[in-house]
């Protein structure tokens, strides 16, 4: 009984938003880096692209230590 309340406990820390979150976040990477590369730059895009990018990669890191149990 121990043993499934603990694998209960261990699938629980997996939600199904947290795909979407890596997903954002990866499109917000390409976003960024293709601002960075145009010919005519945005700063203020640039600038809003970079914090949400910082934003979610630190989302990320949290979601991912949440899974590890190191949070």
């Amino acid at each position: 009984m121990f043993l499934a309340e603990e694998a209960a406990q261990a699938a629980s820390k997996f939600d199904s938003f947290d795909i979407f979150v890596i997903l954002f976040t990866i499109v917000i990477a390409i976003g960024v880096v293709r601002l960075l590369s145009a010919a005519k730059k945005n700063p203020f895009a640039i600038g809003f692209g970079s914090i949400s990018l910082i934003v979610f990669l630190i989302m990320d890191v949290v979601m991912v230590m949440n899974w590890m149990d190191k949070l």
